[in-house]
């Protein structure tokens, strides 16, 4: 039988953050073949057609570049002086 979620047959289990040994050692691996076959790899996304280059190259990227979160600003114009909202509109204005 089963045990209930958050019960373990080991209480000291592994410690709360550390890595899964295996997952450890897939990345490791998946990071090897990727720099042994990096010349190969240029060569293959070059020979792609660029529709299929460019989805290739936008994959990647998400490697490498953060991915932006979205911001949420909750203003109460009624709390703001009339300088205030003027140069809020301004602003918006300009970067139009």
């Amino acid at each position: 039988m089963a045990q209930p979620k958050g019960k373990t047959g080991n209480p000291n289990g592994r410690p709360k953050g550390s890595p899964n040994k295996v997952t450890s050692s897939v990345k490791m691996w998946i990071s090897q073949l990727i720099d042994d076959n990096r010349a190969q790899l240029e060569k293959d996304i070059k020979q792609l057609e660029p529709k299929d280059r460019i989805l290739v190259l936008e994959k990647l990227m998400q490697y490498v570049i953060p991915k932006m979160q979205t911001v949420e600003a909750k203003v109460d114009l009624n709390d703001l002086s009339d300088a205030q909202i003027d140069r809020i509109i301004n602003n918006i204005n300009e970067n139009i």
